[in-house]
């Protein structure tokens, strides 16, 4: 058994050109690799951008702003469940650590 909310997540730097403001980090554990894949994802502290593929996910920890071209923000506290389809273009504003159980 895993504990999604405590698991160790390797940390990553989100590449300068998605960076939008801070100095954001992106860590990721994959759980099960494959179609689909099932991990668990988290954003620290900052804004950034992305595009996005198919996913569902649920946060588990957090509070953030998810703005998406083209349609409604999104505020993301633990509970949210959110759908995001291939090419969504996407700016994330995360003011708490932001944790994600994800099925993409």
């Amino acid at each position: 058994m895993l504990q999604a909310t405590t698991i160790i997540l390797e940390h990553t730097s989100i590449p300068p050109e998605q960076v939008v403001e801070g100095s954001p980090t992106t860590g990721l554990a994959v759980l099960v690799e494959g179609t689909p894949e099932i991990g668990v994802w988290e954003h620290t502290p900052g804004v950034s951008t992305d595009i996005e593929v198919d996913e569902l996910h649920v946060v588990l920890a957090g509070d953030a702003t998810l703005e998406i071209e083209g349609h409604e923000t999104l505020y993301l506290v633990p509970g949210a469940i959110v759908r995001l389809t291939t090419g969504m273009r996407t700016t994330w504003t995360v003011r708490e650590t932001l944790r994600k159980l994800y099925v993409a």
